[in-house]
């Protein structure tokens, strides 16, 4: 059997970018492709390819917010000029640049050079394209789900936004959550105000807390680590209900106001 034919195993590295953002690296070590994930800038991702000898051979967009796309039309004509081919795999939208090709729910994408095969997951909310890419260990989730939180509503609503994350907890448990900001910390604070009696959550907090005093990231978490500590995931726990209900007076407990009680709140805190 030939190297090419044996099964490979993808390293995700992540390349700081901006203040907070993470820009998802995929490749295979010992060969020569890479895979990017929301390069919102070009400069840190073309760093990170030279410095490891690497040939960018495909590009995943969630969705157009500045910080996910600014880079993908500086890394395109990099690209062209090294006289590399190059897929960019995006949503249709108006401020995405450069895709060549638009995805949309329950696509499967192929990756050969890294012999990866993606599932697309429409997820509106944060922004009314937004997309995810899965294959069945990892879930590249752009702004929808972040560890401990999720994103805020600047054009769907919370009914969109809580089904968007419906879909996400039915993925495997050990599904690897990638997401691309570093907020945990910001969110776990916010989740102890929701639901201080989770002693998950108060474990969660304090390894968060280790992990940012030296600088470290707090990414990936898992599926089965969001369903224990993720406040917008848990709308139906009681001491998630009341915590809503005392902050925002809202008159039903079901998931749905519960959910938008809370996002509210969390724009606020």
């Amino acid at each position: 059997m030939s190297q090419l034919q044996q099964p490979v195993s993808i390293q995700v590295n992540a390349i700081k970018a901006f203040t907070d953002n993470y820009i998802w690296a995929l490749f295979v070590p010992g060969f020569s492709k890479v895979v990017l994930v929301d390069p919102g800038d070009a400069s840190v991702c073309i760093d990170f390819i030279e410095k490891n000898n690497l040939q960018l051979d495909a590009i995943l967009i969630t969705h157009h917010h500045p910080d996910h796309v600014g880079g993908v039309s500086e890394l395109n004509q990099y690209c062209i000029n090294k006289e590399w081919s190059i897929d960019i795999f995006g949503p249709k939208h108006k401020d995405i640049p450069c895709v060549t090709t638009f995805v949309e729910d329950a696509d499967i994408i192929e990756i050969p050079s890294l012999s990866l095969t993606l599932t697309v997951m429409t997820l509106p909310g944060h922004t009314l394209e937004h997309v995810a890419y899965y294959d069945n260990k990892k879930l590249f989730c752009g702004d929808t789900l972040f560890s401990a939180g999720c994103g805020r509503l600047f054009e769907g609503s919370p009914a969109q936004m809580l089904d968007s994350l419906h879909k996400l907890i039915t993925l495997p448990e050990n599904t690897a959550v990638y997401c691309t900001h570093e907020y945990t910390l910001a969110n776990v604070n916010f989740a102890l105000t929701i639901e201080p009696s989770n002693l998950a959550l108060v474990n969660y907090y304090n390894k968060v807390v280790q992990l940012r005093k030296k600088n470290q990231i707090t990414l990936p978490s898992t599926i089965k680590q969001e369903l224990a500590v993720n406040p917008f995931l848990r709308c139906n726990e009681p001491e998630v209900q009341q915590s809503a209900v005392e902050h925002s007076q809202i008159q039903n407990k079901d998931e749905l106001s519960v959910f938008t009680a809370i996002r509210a709140w969390k724009d606020n805190f």
